[in-house]
Parts: structure tokens; sequence; C-alpha cells
């Protein structure tokens, strides 16, 4: 039979192998969960037969048989718990002998010698025509064991469905036309040049050109923006986003791997097969309770059988062991940091540490930096002042500096010298000096530009009308970049740079969640503090170099312990790696995204507060999650080591605490989505403001600067 499975034709020999196939090849936690159902039914449909002769013991419905008959009774029970117990333990005892190999002890190991406990000793009952078996109470156990794993599995593949994008996406294929053919190729094969046809509902597989079709396409996942974004012939589209209502053919513009999409995939993954700081410490504390338990149970045994018979203090140790397996524990912070990573991956927001959900709801205080996080980043050359040169030359030598720097205030430079049609003269060696500027040389010469720091370490003077002009444009608040060639400064560029429409309502949010915000910057303290009073921020440190920034932030946090950096620029890469939790803007520098543990969407500044509040809801729902099952398996293991909780009752117990932690975890689901602080239109035009002031200037083309 032929069925057609993701795309892509499958043979199979029948239906049963076709259905064990779509298990199988499923994501981990839905395979996961459709084997343990499986197991579940099987177990299940034993388990009741067991349990139908267990009863009939147990009633008087055998009083007065033949004494012959409870042998061939005992001898069915056995035959129908045998393959019940390896059936549904056989992943248990697994699990034991592959953390043993590894020298752990885990919980596994409480279950396995429970159960066979029971069994052992039931089968040796039978042997020795004792009247007394527990197989219904082995197999039970594992059943409601087993139930509770299920009921896990689910939970967490319901955590996992705002990731299942990215962890899906190292396995993604795309239709690659080749001529008159489509073939379905890895996107791992897909290179730049390459046409690709996405079909409306897909998956968009690379970053490339639109060169036929119309669509909307949804870029949430991405840019963290829900609006949906018109493509036509010409547009660019960004691997990850989704093709919504028209077929798209798409010319590859690099290696299906290399793209963004493919970056936040990997990290994503990287980040879930790390360890938070509390899930480390509830390892450690499962590590050494299980031991604890396991020499527990063997006293309460000791203990009881001198007042009972073996089997009754047998059971009550089982029950001390099964009560006491710390499943609950273990999950408490892993399903609550998977589910708060991927309501932030839904929205774009790319996590890199699992513990930064942690720390982040700790943080009293927030640090900025200045240009291209709390401005636009899209600064405008308003203004050139040059002695003995003309302007023309000055924009030349300063775009062959800038054009290759990921800088705000070097981007708008480059993009002033395009407007003006000047074509950047070429610069050699050219070397970014952090927190100075940059500096190369051109036609044999020496040439820098940057800050006035930077022509003070070159010895080249500054004459005193440029010093003059410097010092008038610093005080009403503008940037200012010195250009200097052949070992003197011979013009000042002018740069003025807004702050983000949604800057000050962020900063408003936060202080109403209780934080604090500063301001580290290396531009002047003129410029800085225009910035700060515009979007509502207080203490202010200016003119730092990035080892200076980092030396701020330790003292920020002698005073509140914990303390988040926000940047975007290649300086903010040492202060962001050296914070509690580094946050990058989406439009930030490699480095600086390299060096965060948290990147936010393009443009998602305003996302802060609400991000604030999904890491504090993550913190207290695992703080939560933890009393509940120390709390729980204190109060259930004294029941139990007193003799008030039979086996089956215990394992009811137990799974019920796991259940619980599940469902106090999946409650992160209701959390509202983020609401920006602006209405989307409004953002919209911002951005396209932004846009426009990235073009170039128009001021440029006038002579009021012009001064020379």
């Amino acid at each position: 039979m032929e069925r057609r499975l993701n795309g892509e034709a499958c043979a199979f020999c029948c239906y049963g192998c076709c259905i064990a196939f779509q298990v199988k090849s499923g994501r981990h936690e839905e395979w996961e969960a459709a084997w343990l159902l499986i197991q579940l039914g099987v177990g299940g449909f034993l388990s009741m037969n067991i349990m139908m002769f267990s009863l009939l013991l147990y009633s008087d419905a055998f009083t007065g048989v033949d004494a012959g008959v409870l042998p061939w009774i005992h001898l069915l029970l056995w035959i129908f718990a045998t393959p019940a117990v390896v059936i549904l333990g056989g992943p248990y005892l697994r699990e034991m002998w592959l953390n043993g190999i590894q020298g752990r002890v885990t919980s596994s190991a409480l279950i396995v010698l429970g159960v066979a406990a029971a069994y052992l000793y039931s089968a040796f009952a039978v042997f020795e025509g004792s009247t007394h078996v527990y197989f219904d109470t082995a197999v039970m156990v594992l059943m409601l064991f087993t139930a509770g794993r299920y009921l896990e599995a689910v939970g967490r593949a319901r955590a996992a469905r705002d990731l299942e994008p990215l962890l899906a996406a190292e396995s993604e294929s795309a239709t690659v036309v080749d001529g008159a053919a489509e073939i379905r190729r890895p996107v791992r094969e897909v290179s730049a040049g390459m046409l690709v046809r996405v079909r409306p509902g897909e998956r968009i597989p690379v970053d490339g050109v639109v060169v036929e079709g119309e669509s909307n396409t949804d870029e949430a996942v991405i840019t963290g923006e829900s609006r949906q974004v018109t493509k036509g012939a010409g547009s660019k589209v960004i691997a990850g986003s989704i093709n919504i209502d028209g077929p798209l053919l798409i010319q590859s513009s690099g290696d299906g791997t290399a793209t963004r999409w493919a970056g936040i995939c990997r990290s994503v993954r990287e980040a879930l097969g790390r360890r938070s700081p509390t899930q480390r410490l509830a390892d450690r504390i499962v590590g050494v309770s299980v031991p604890l338990v396991l020499a527990l149970g063997g006293l309460t045994i000791v203990y009881w059988a001198q007042s009972l018979p073996f089997d009754g203090a047998l059971l009550i140790g089982l029950s001390v062991l099964v009560v006491a397996c710390p499943c609950a524990v273990g999950l408490a912070a892993p399903m609550a940091t998977s589910l708060g990573i991927g309501r932030l991956a839904r929205h774009g927001c790319l996590v890199r540490d699992p513990g930064v959900l942690e720390t982040l709801a700790r943080v009293r205080l927030l640090a900025f930096d200045k240009t291209g996080t709390l401005t636009a980043g899209k600064a405008r050359l308003v203004g050139v002042d040059c002695e003995e040169v003309g302007i023309d030359e000055v924009l030349a030598r300063a775009a062959g500096l800038e054009r290759l720097s990921e800088h705000g205030l070097a981007r708008a430079i480059a993009a002033a010298a395009t407007q003006r049609g000047i074509t950047p003269l070429v610069t050699r060696d050219v070397r970014t000096v952090p927190g100075r500027g940059v500096r190369g040389s051109a036609e044999g010469r020496a040439v820098a530009a940057g800050n006035g720091r930077l022509m003070n370490d070159l010895g080249w003077p500054i004459p005193p009308s440029l010093a003059e002009r410097a010092r008038s444009l610093e005080a009403s608040g503008h940037s200012v970049v010195y250009l200097g060639w052949g070992e003197q400064v011979h013009a000042v560029l002018s740069l003025d740079d807004s702050p983000l429409p949604e800057a000050q309502a962020a900063i408003a949010a936060l202080r109403e969640r209780g934080l604090d915000a500063t301001l580290l910057t290396g531009d002047l303290a003129q410029a800085a503090e225009r910035i700060a009073v515009l979007v509502g921020i207080k203490d202010i440190q200016a003119g730092l170099s990035p080892e200076a920034k980092r030396l701020a932030l330790d003292r920020l946090r002698h005073g509140h312990s914990s303390v988040a950096m926000v940047g975007d620029g290649l300086n903010d890469g040492p202060v962001l790696a050296a914070a509690d939790v580094g946050i990058a803007v989406g439009s930030a520098t490699d480095l600086a995204r390299e060096t965060a543990a948290l990147v936010l969407p393009a443009d998602g500044l305003w996302m802060l507060p609400w991000i604030v509040d999904v890491a504090r809801a993550v913190r207290r729902t695992i703080l939560t999650n933890l009393m509940w099952a120390f709390g729980y398996n204190l109060v259930a293991l004294t029941f139990a080591a007193f003799g008030l909780l039979q086996p089956i009752l215990a394992a009811a117990v137990m799974a019920g605490s796991s259940i619980l932690v599940v469902v106090n975890s999946l409650r992160l689901e209701r959390l509202p989505d983020p609401v920006p602080a602006l209405i989307p239109e409004q953002r919209s035009g911002a951005k396209a403001e932004r846009t426009q002031h990235g073009a170039g200037i128009s001021a440029m083309a006038g002579p009021a600067v012009e001064r020379s």
C-alpha cells in the first residue's frame, strides 16, 4: 500500500506498518506519547484479566473451592503478569541500566526494584504453593506510572508546540525547481541561486528574492510582528516565515543552513539541551534522595518484619519506594522552562540559555545602551564642518572607512555619501578601535574617524575652530565624529538620532514592574542626556569605553545583585557577556547577538516588559512546582512508612503528583500575548520614518551643511 506523508510518497506492507511509521517519525514528544498509549493499551488488557482473577480471589467466590484449584489460578495470574511486566517495566529497566552504567541511581531504580520485589516474591510463592501472591500489585503499579508518564508526554508535546517549527527545521525539505521538474531536497542541500517553489501554507525554507508570484507572509517568528506582509516579484523573503495565500517562486540568496532562521533553530535546540540552575539543583537533590529512599525502604521492611508477616512488610517497603519516586521534582523546572521558551519563540524572541528566564525574573535594574537600542540606530548626517578641504573629499574618505562598519553612525555617513553620488575612497587595513572609532590607510596615508579620544591617542591636533564647533554641537545633543588624515583633523561630522517611538512607553512599563533603568553609553554626556530625558531615564553614565561599561555594570551589580544589559552594538559585546542577563535587539551586530543570552526581534524593545512578565511567571511556576513536589513527597512518604498506603494507592498518589505539576506548568499557555506600546499603524509609520532616515539626508543637498 502507498500513502503520501509529509509531501512524499511512502510504501508500506500493511496498514499497521503505516501507523507505526507515523508514530515513530513524529516529534519526539508526540511519538513518545503515542508509544506510551500503545503500551497502556496492551498492559491494560492484561492487567484487567489479572485484576478480574485477583478480585475473585479476594472475594468469597472461592470459599470452599477445592484447594487444588488455587495454584492453577496463581499460575494463570503469573502468565498474564509476565508480559505485562516486560512491556510496561521494560522502559524503566532500560533507564536504570543506562544510568547505572554511568554511575547514577535515578527514580527508575525505585520503580524497578519495587516491582521486581513484588513480582519475584509472587513467582517464588507460586512455586512454594503459598496463598499470597502480588502480581496484581506489580502490574497496577506499572500501569499507574505508565499512565502518569503518558500524561507527562502529552503535556510536554503541548509545551513543545510553539517550538515545533524550530525543532523540526533541521529536517525540513524544500521544493527545488530544476527546469520543468520539481524535486524535494533537504534544506541543507539548497545553495545560492537555486529556485525554490513555496506553496500556500508552507514555511519559506531559505532567504531569497521572489521571482514569480504574489502572496502575504507571516514573519512573526522572526520579527515578532503578527501582521501579514505582502510579497511580490523583487521582494525579499525571510527563511522561517509562512507563505499564506499564494504560490511563490523564490531564488535563494544563500545556503539553506546559513540563514538567520537556521541559526535560531540551532540556538533553541542547544538551549533546550542545557540545564538551568534550578534544574541542576533538582538533579542533585534527586541523585542524593534516591539512595536514601532505597535505604529507607530496606529499613522499613526490616522494622515491619518484626511484627508482621514478611509479605506484609514487603508491601509496606514497596509503598515507600513507589511513593518516594521523585518524578514530579524532575518535571518541575523543565516543563515550565520549555513553555516559557516556546512562548517567547512564538513572538520572535530567541533564548540561548534556559536559565536566563529565572535570572531575568530576579533582575531589578536594566542598563541600556543608547544608539540602536533606545534610538532608531539610523542616525542622519546633518552637518559637515571642514577646513581647507571640500565636503566631497571629506565624505569620500569617511565613507571609505565606514562603509563596512555595522555601527549606526557609520551607516549614516556611508548612506549620505551614496545619496550624493560620492564614490568611497579605497581604504585598506581598516580596523575598529573599540570605544574610539575606526582607522585605516588611504593613498598611502593614515586616516581615522571617531571621537576626540581617538584623535588624542593618535596625537592628531584638532584645529581650534573645529574644536569649538564640536563643543557647540555636543552641547545641543548631537553626536560628533572627527575625521582626520595626514596626522591632522580636517573635519567634524555632526549626526542626529531620535529615540524609538516605543522607548518611553517601554521604560515606563518596566518602572511599573519595579525595575529601575540606567543609561550606559559611549556617547558624550549632552547627547546621552537629551535621549535620556525623552525616554524617561534619570541615571546616566556617558563617555564610557567597552571596558568602562563593564566596570560600571559591576558597580551597579553591588547595589542591585542582578543586572540586565540591553544593547546592540559592537562595543556592547563585552558588557552583554558580563551582565547577569545580556539582551540584544534584533538589529544587533553579530557580536552582540552571539554574546547575549536573549535576543529580541527587530524593533522589539516594546516587548521587554512582556518578556519580564513571562520570566516572572516561569520562575513562579517552577517554585510552585518544586514546593508542591517536595511537600507532596514528604507527606506521602510519611504515610507510606507508617503502613497507611497500599502500593497501588501509593503509585496513584505519585502519578497524581506528576500530573499536578504538568497541569500547573500548562497554565503558562494562558499568559496574554504582548501588547505593543503603539498600535501597529503607528509602529509602521515609525518604521517607515526610520527607513527614510537611513536612506540618506536631504539636508546634505543644501549649502547649509557645507561649512568650510
